[in-house]
């Protein structure tokens, strides 16, 4: 919170007058971002095209916005490590319910695509809310590699090396992953 203030210019203790916590200030931003990620999905995901389609759309959608906002990045993963309970503790019932509803919002696009095509026979999943779940927490880990720009490997048994990883790889990798967690490619 120092560094917010002082990033901003302001005194510490009017953030705190606005904010019950560090997290409850990451919630409110990754809020505002994945109200962004939901408009930018709808207006991009053509419902006339086949599921498949709409998937690469949507998830390719949060893969590119993930690339170019890695703030976003950042509160997302660290709201990740608390338990949704004590999460909750850290902030106002008002910044817990708006977190549900721009959550619910922002997966709902997809967990839409996976229930159509579920019912259309073309994916193999049978919890759609489930899977979206797990793809968001997915791409977020993926997405990471992006911002590290290296993976690790063996050059042989004990001996480390590291392979360049591209911002295009990360972003193909997590449509690839998104499509063969409902069946259609394998990874």
């Amino acid at each position: 919170m120092d560094e917010i203030a002082k990033a901003v210019g302001i005194n510490r203790a009017l953030i705190y007058r606005h904010f019950e916590s560090k997290e409850e200030l990451f919630v409110l931003t990754v809020t505002r971002y994945l109200d962004e990620i939901t408009e930018l999905a709808l207006a991009r995901v053509d419902p006339r095209t086949s599921p498949e389609d709409q998937l690469r759309a949507a998830w390719g959608t949060f893969a590119t916005y993930c690339l170019e906002h890695p703030a976003f990045l950042d509160c997302a993963l660290s709201l990740m490590r608390r338990p949704a309970r004590e999460l909750r503790l850290r902030m106002s019932e008002s910044t817990w319910f708006r977190l549900g509803q721009s959550m619910s919002a922002c997966l709902a696009v997809t967990i839409e695509i996976l229930r159509l095509g579920a019912e259309q026979g073309v994916f193999t999943v049978a919890d759609p809310a489930f899977a979206t779940s797990c793809l968001y927490t997915q791409t977020l880990g993926i997405m990471h590699m992006a911002r590290l720009g290296i993976g690790v490997t063996q050059a042989a048994p004990g001996v480390p090396s590291l392979f360049a990883v591209t911002p295009e790889q990360v972003h193909d990798a997590c449509i690839r992953n998104a499509l063969a967690a409902v069946g259609v490619l394998t990874p």
